[in-house]
């Protein structure tokens, strides 16, 4: 028999069953390695039909992600807030009257540095948040907690390929910025149209494919001794240069 155990677990074939004719947004399913017999079958295909992840796991991982309780081969991770679209962004941008102002998190896998830029976002008067179904943190209860209440305001959309979706931006309109080292000089550049800040990986940085699809990149002086901030601070300043030319806010 499988119970919850966890706020943002759902443990056990058929508490996994019920949640997904429910409707109840899931992010993942973890599946023990092999397991495929009776209703994990079903389970797995309903995932697949709903786009949910679905990840062949180590049977000890599941043990220790449940606390060695009766798993029976499932566990789904469920989101903490549910997903938003691309066209809802646009949707809350138009409803201010602004030009978008969107937020591109590409592999950003650390659900701290995720909650803290959708923080940050929803101070600086961003419209929405991008993000990849692979290979980025999800909208778990780490990422809420740390969001300190502004995932309950800011849309955040989950997408299958960002490469696609960003040429789907630029068809509507919107210039999209990069970060990196070698760009140009973040308070030089005109961020007052329609824009997406791509903030890139805490240890790469953004994808090659991503960096290319890039109109304009922006740096951050370095002048110590590493060469890289955390990947949601460096976001947070350059969200707030935004802000500041919105405002038309003037340098001392």
């Amino acid at each position: 028999m499988g119970y919850e155990m966890e706020s943002d677990l759902i443990i056990g074939r058929n508490p996994v069953m019920e949640a997904l004719k429910a409707g109840r947004e899931i992010d993942t399913l973890y599946v023990s390695k092999g397991e495929r017999q009776g209703s994990v079958g079903k389970i797995i295909s309903m995932c697949r039909d709903a786009g949910i992840i679905v990840k062949d796991t180590d049977p000890k991982k599941l043990d220790y992600m449940c606390g060695n309780q009766n798993h029976q081969g499932v566990i789904a991770r469920v989101a903490a807030h549910a997903y938003s679209s691309v066209d809802d962004i646009f949707a809350r941008a138009e409803a201010k009257g602004e030009s978008p102002f969107i937020i591109i998190c590409d592999e950003i896998e650390d659900p701290h540095n995720l909650g803290a830029i959708i923080r940050t976002a929803e101070c600086a008067g961003a419209h929405g948040i991008i993000i990849p179904k692979r290979r980025n943190a999800t909208l778990n209860f780490t990422v809420a907690k740390t969001s300190a209440g502004a995932l309950e305001y800011m849309p955040v959309a989950r997408v299958s390929n960002l490469a696609t979706t960003i040429d789907e931006l630029k068809e509507r309109g919107v210039w999209i910025y990069g970060t990196d080292m070698d760009g140009d000089v973040w308070c030089k550049t005109d961020l007052k149209g329609a824009i997406a800040l791509v903030v890139g990986s805490e240890g790469n940085g953004m994808g090659r494919l991503i960096r290319e699809k890039c109109d304009f990149v922006l740096s951050l002086p370095m002048r110590g001794e590493i060469n890289s901030l955390n990947a949601s601070v460096a976001a947070g300043i350059v969200m707030y240069e935004v802000s500041r030319q919105r405002l038309d806010i003037k340098p001392v």
